[in-house]
Order: C-alpha cells, then sequence, then structure tokens
C-alpha cells in the first residue's frame, strides 16, 4: 500500500468501517484520485487487485480485507477448478502444488483405471493430441471451418438464389467469408514481414557467428563494427542486427515468423485437414474418446494457460513473485486450445470432462467470432448446470460492444436473446486507475451479455519456465472471478452453481463515476461505468462472502 495524505487518512479510516457498501461516489473516486495520481509505481501496486478501494485506495477485489476479518482462523474444502485453454505448465514452481490429481488414477499404467474413458488422466486431459502422443498447437479459424462446410453449397450463389431452410447457414457462410477475407489479406502481409525480418536477421547472425560466439550483445557489435571499419558486408550485418534486435528479441523474430507461416499454412489454409492428426469427427459429438494426457506440452509457443493460472490458486508465496486467491483452490488443466480457434466439440466435451471429475468452476478464457456447431456447447452448459458447476468466461479483448455483436462466442445466449442456463459468468476487466481510466481500453462490454467486471491489468502471474510477468486481458479478470468462486464454494460448499453467480453480481461494487468506454477509435466518450455490463459493477470478495454466508444459512 503506498502512503496516503495525511490530512485524507482519517476519511479513509471512516471509509474502511463502511467497506461492505456496494456503492463508491463521484466525491470519494476524485479525493483519492487527487491525492495518489502521483503516488503508483509497479512495486507499490504489485497485488493492487486484492486491495480495498477504501483501505488502499485502489479498486481490487478486498481480499486481503476479508482473509484478516472473515476468513482468519477458519476453515475451507478443497475446490476444484478446471482451466480449459492452452496446454499448461504443470511442472512450474508456483503452480505445481496446486494441480488437480485424480486419486482414481494409475499414473503411466496405460489401462484407464476410473472408467471414464481417457486413459492415465492424472491431471487433466488434452484433447490436441493422439494416443500416440503426438500434439497440434496450430488450428483452423472457425470462419475457416465454415467456408470448408458450406463452400461447394453456396459458392459464387446470391441471398436471391437460396431455399428459405438454408438461409441461416447462408448468412453464416456470407459472414465467414467476410471476416475471412479480412484476416487473410491482414495475415499475408504480416507474414511477409516476418518472413523478411527472419531472413534478413538470421543472415546476419550467421555471417557474424564466427566473429561472436554466438555473443550479439550490443558491446560486442560495437567493437566488431570497429574492428572492420571498411568490411562492408559486416557493417551491414551488424547494422541489421543491431536494427531488429532495438526493437524485438529473436525469440520474438522467430515466434512470430512461427505464428504467422501458420496463418496461411494452417489457420487460413481452405484445403488443410486439421484433425487427422488427432483421428476424430468434430462435427460429431459422440466421437468423445480422443486425446492424451500431456497437458503441458508446446509450452515454447502456448503459454496462454500457464499465464492465467497464478491469481487463482496460493494466496502467499515465500518468494512473493505472485499472489492469488486461494490456497483451497485446485487447478484442473484441460487443454483444447492453440493458435486458430476451438472447435465447439473440444470445448463441450472439456467442460463435460471437468463436470465429471469434479470440478466446481471452469473457467473458459477464449472467445471467437461466429460458431459451428454452438449447440454443443449450450447443452455442455446445461449439463454443467445440472450438476451445479458454474462456469466463468472472458468478455474478450476487442473494445466491442457485445450487445451490438451476436456471434461472439462463447457466450449463454442466442442472437442476445434468452440465456441458456444459470450457471454463466461473462468477464469483463478494469484498471488499477480509480479514475475515468477504471475500464480497460481493450475489454469488449454490454449490459447484455457482460454480467460485471473484475481486475485484468497490470496482475502479476506466471509463464513456463519459472518465470514471471505483469499480465493484462480479459482472462486475467475472467481467472480472478474463477479464484473467487471457488474461494465461496471452499466455505460455503451447499450454494448452488447459480446462487454463487447470483452472489457475485450482486455483491460486486458499484462505481457512481464517468469513465471511458473501451474504444480502438482516438476519440474517447466518457460512459456511466454502470453502464458497461449487466450488473454494473466489480467483484468483491469481501461483499461476496458475507452475502454468501447469509444466503447459506438460510439453506440450512
Amino acid at each position: 500500500m503506498f502512503k496516503l495524505y495525511k490530512k485524507y487518512k482519517l476519511l479513509l479510516v471512516a471509509a474502511s468501517l463502511i467497506s461492505t457498501s456496494c456503492t463508491i461516489k463521484k466525491d470519494f473516486i476524485e479525493e483519492i484520485s487527487k491525492y495518489n495520481s502521483k503516488e503508483l509505481s509497479a512495486d507499490n501496486i504489485k497485488f493492487w487487485y486484492l486491495k480495498d478501494i477504501h483501505k488502499d485506495s485502489l479498486p481490487g477485489i478486498s481480499l486481503e480485507i476479508a482473509e484478516q476479518e472473515l476468513l482468519k482462523n477458519k476453515k475451507g474444502s478443497e475446490t476444484i477448478i478446471a482451466i480449459i485453454d492452452t496446454p499448461l505448465d504443470i511442472e512450474h514452481e508456483y503452480i505445481k502444488s496446486s494441480i488437480w490429481v485424480n486419486k482414481d488414477e494409475i499414473p503411466n499404467n496405460n489401462i484407464d483405471d476410473d472408467n471414464n474413458g481417457y486413459i492415465d488422466d492424472v491431471h487433466g486431459w488434452n484433447f490436441q493430441g493422439n494416443v500416440s502422443g503426438e500434439n497440434i498447437s496450430f488450428m483452423s479459424m472457425e470462419y475457416t471451418r465454415i467456408i470448408k462446410r458450406f463452400d461447394s453449397i453456396f459458392k459464387n450463389k446470391n441471398a436471391e438464389d437460396i431455399n428459405l431452410g438454408d438461409r441461416e447457414n447462408f448468412k453464416l457462410y456470407t459472414t465467414a467469408k467476410k471476416y475471412y477475407d479480412e484476416r487473410l489479406a491482414k495475415s499475408k502481409k504480416t507474414a511477409q514481414q516476418y518472413t523478411i525480418m527472419h531472413t534478413v536477421y538470421h543472415q546476419a547472425k550467421n555471417q557474424l557467428m564466427p566473429y561472436l560466439n554466438d555473443d550479439l550483445s550490443k558491446s560486442k557489435l560495437d567493437s566488431l563494427k570497429k574492428v572492420y571499419p571498411n568490411n562492408e558486408d559486416i557493417q551491414n550485418a551488424i547494422t541489421n542486427v543491431k536494427t531488429f534486435t532495438t526493437y524485438a528479441t529473436e525469440q520474438d523474430i522467430n515466434l512470430g515468423y512461427l505464428i504467422y507461416s501458420n496463418h496461411l499454412e494452417v489457420l487460413l489454409n481452405l484445403n488443410y485437414d486439421e484433425r487427422k492428426k488427432i483421428g476424430d469427427n468434430p462435427n460429431e459429438i459422440n466421437d468423445k474418446f480422443y486425446g492424451n494426457n500431456n497437458v503441458n506440452h508446446s509450452l515454447d509457443v502456448l503459454t496462454h494457460g500457464t499465464r492465467i493460472v497464478a491469481p487463482i490458486i496460493n494466496p502467499k508465496q515465500q518468494n512473493d513473485s505472485v499472489r492469488g486467491i486461494s490456497s483451497y483452490n485446485k487447478i484442473m488443466p484441460i487443454s483444447i486450445s492453440g493458435y486458430g480457434d476451438e472447435h465447439d466439440k473440444d470445448i463441450a466435451l472439456a467442460i463435460r470432462y471437468a463436470v465429471d471429475n469434479g470440478a466446481k468452476v471452469v473457467n473458459i478464457s477464449f472467445g471467437k467470432r461466429l460458431s459451428l456447431n454452438k449447440q454443443f456447447v449450450f447443452d455442455a452448459f446445461k449439463y454443467a448446470e445440472k450438476n451445479n458447476v458454474l462456469i466463468v468466461s472472458s468478455a474478450g479483448n476487442n473494445s466491442m460492444n457485445l450487445n451490438d455483436v451476436n456471434d461472439y462466442y462463447p457466450n449463454d445466449n442466442i442472437d442476445n436473446g434468452n440465456e441458456v442456463s444459470k450457471n454463466f459468468l461473462l468477464v469483463g476487466s478494469t484498471t488499477f486507475k480509480a479514475n475515468d481510466s477504471l475500464t480497460s481500453n481493450f475489454s469488449n462490454y454490454g449490459n447484455n451479455d457482460v454480467d460485471i467486471f473484475a481486475p485484468g491489468d497490470m496482475i502479476r502471474t506466471t509463464i513456463p519456465n519459472n518465470k514471471y510477468l505483469y499480465e493484462k486481458g480479459t482472462s486475467m479478470s475472467s481467472a480472478i472471478t474463477s479464484g473467487m468462486a471457488g474461494l465461496i464454494f471452499s466455505y460455503y460448499p451447499n450454494l448452488t452453481a447459480a446462487e454463487v453467480k447470483q452472489i457475485i453480481m450482486e455483491s460486486g461494487v458499484s462505481y457512481d463515476i464517468m469513465v471511458y468506454k473501451p474504444s480502438t477509435s482516438k476519440e474517447k466518450e466518457l460512459v456511466p461505468f454502470s453502464s458497461l455490463s449487466k450488473s454494473g459493477k466489480i467483484v468483491n470478495a469481501y461483499n461476496a462472502l458475507l452475502m454468501a454466508e447469509k444466503v447459506s444459512k438460510k439453506k440450512k
């Protein structure tokens, strides 16, 4: 917590006595902004998302004060949170003790001991591999799949040529064509840029290696430049290496080249058979026993799953690198994601796997435009609801008003209409700034689809190989909300998923201020924060735990 001016401390002390209040008024925000705008730094807001707006003047979820006042000396029970995402580094020093263990499965005996259809699923399941241990990191975009499905039927046809029964699919096809053409043009351009960068950089590097022995530091390059002042080839190679490494590391260059090459070879390739290696039919939901138990493959390119886990688990760590929500939360890794769009079938089967294996919360931090088999996912939501499992999803990072978009998935409604279940939370992102920049500019929003907001900017978290960094995105907001839901289930296990959803939404903190609406435009528009989501609030652990106790006691 950063220092506050003395004349304002008394006001904060008084305010802390009413920390369960659900509305933060404009004058309060103006005061803390006035005195603290110059005090913020990376060090003193390291764990801002756990702070309390009254006590710390940071718009976090009030977890620290909840631990001190509500949870001290109180016992909870283990809660399993399924992370349906990319592969996850289950050996990371911060994460490994919090990974779910399937106690009914004997490791590495190549037998399905628990008879759930998945062999050796000791720590979850990977739907992006095969029984031979091969895995995939790149997959098609959903609009690529839609074009492949309907191209032979609708290619070169107009709306008046389409039968009434085919019009919905034709609309899906034409929308997919629009997105596909836009993405293809961008990807071709970017792939060409990375190809040039990759080629020129490595040619220059190879030319300099005999002189530098893999040391491309600025001092070594400058020394070599002086040794060969008249060697034009060496001078040009030095210039090229220094130019590229000013803007990116060699790893960035290689990864960018790999990703955008695969944009053209896989993601947008209409002739690519993306499921050949896996061997299933992606349009048949009952073809479900595929994949392998390697939940931590391809960590060199797929890091997202590892990035979102830390805020969910251990609240304190000896090295103080990261601080999460609850040590009672255990992580069940389920891999379905890579570069490209997730298959609806994989999403649905992953949710069902999570439910069947004891998860109480399912975190899905991905999104896509269009859905080929959305009913698979809706049915999985209902299955989770029937079995009392909460699903928490990220709202997305496109600065879009989801009220104006009815093709963003996953969501829990049909064309912005009625919800298909009562156990789905869509979460947007907020910043550490308690002022008109409270809403993250990248966050999607909308008071029809987005249920609530949560911290999602400048969150300290994990990346593979025992490393840490600051991350942002609605995926972080979803993770924090999932962790908070797990915390509630840990202390109040008699609550239903629908009740926990309602508690999180109703107990959130309202900010009665004008904020900048997320936008890709340079021109910013001020709107009430309450207008950007269904609840108009930011999640709050302190209030949620108080409300959960009241609801829980009424049920006993």
